[in-house]
């Protein structure tokens, strides 16, 4: 087992625990040479390096990661971990020793658990590496360090494909929602900002929410499922087309038989004639 202050480019013990928190307890820099390996056992308190150049893998639960360059990798407390250089691109990483009761909640945040230990950023990247070789600058100034990991929490939460996926779980969800209203209330005269002033959202993000899930905007949803249960009531051949129309959400009957030609080419006697 190499050590990991054997061959470093830089490293500083700061033990900067002032924060509530979190605590910043070492920093530091390495160009590692081809297969450099080093193995960790930390309790209470975890590693963070940022892969700047070269690539690597990642040993962790008896699980193996290949690590690359804009890349983010996770080493736990409480867990042995073992990683090592590539043999032809060698990474370079820097590293932040950190602590402290929030830690943990803020990197579940931005999806870096022990059981995801890699993290890539969807974008700035290089903003987080700047942050990082910022620590290095000025590892003398405590609240200037602190800060700095307060914005890589920040940068790492924002930029997480885990926020993504939740965003468009989210997303999903107010479409499920906006499908659920309108069945309920495609009989009334319903109008798309009424379906977003239910929902608390702007007309505008909501329909294109909508589209980007569906394929349909929420007008041609609305008009369509009418249409959908128009048809289903012209198969009780007691039901007028008058009384249809108002079981679908028209005023009248003429609005309601020019949308339906409209939609199947044929009015609705004639395609209850026809069906």
């Amino acid at each position: 087992m190499a050590s990991e202050l054997v061959g470093c480019d830089f490293c500083k013990f700061v033990n900067y625990e002032d924060s509530d928190d979190f605590y910043l307890y070492e920093v530091g820099k390495n160009k590692c040479k081809p297969l450099y390996s080093y193995e960790h056992f930390v309790k209470n308190r975890i590693i963070l390096h940022f892969v700047v150049k070269g690539k690597g893998i990642l040993k962790i639960n008896k699980q193996k990661y290949d690590v690359h360059e804009r890349q983010i990798f996770l080493i736990p407390d409480n867990t042995k971990v073992f990683y090592q250089a590539d043999k032809d691109d060698p990474w370079e990483y820097i590293w932040i020793h950190i602590g402290g009761p929030k830690i943990p909640q803020i990197l579940k945040e931005a999806g870096l658990t022990p059981d995801h230990p890699v993290y890539t950023p969807v974008e700035h990247f290089k903003k987080i590496e700047d942050l990082a070789m910022d620590i290095l600058k000025h590892y003398k100034r405590q609240y200037y360090c602190v800060g700095n990991v307060y914005k890589i929490c920040d940068y790492m939460i924002q930029n997480s494909s885990a926020r993504e996926e939740k965003d468009y779980s989210k997303a999903l969800l107010y479409v499920k929602n906006v499908i659920s209203y309108i069945q309920l209330k495609y009989s009334e005269p319903i109008k798309i900002d009424s379906i977003a002033s239910a929902l608390g959202l702007n007309r505008s993000y909501l329909s294109r929410l909508f589209k980007d899930a569906t394929g349909y905007s929420l007008q041609e949803y609305l008009l369509t499922y009418r249409m959908k249960m128009a048809v289903k009531f012209l198969e009780d051949e007691t039901a007028s087309i008058n009384r249809i129309a108002y079981m679908v959400g028209y005023n009248d009957t003429f609005t309601f038989s020019k949308a339906f030609k409209r939609h199947f080419g044929m009015s609705p006697s004639e395609y209850r004639k026809t069906h």
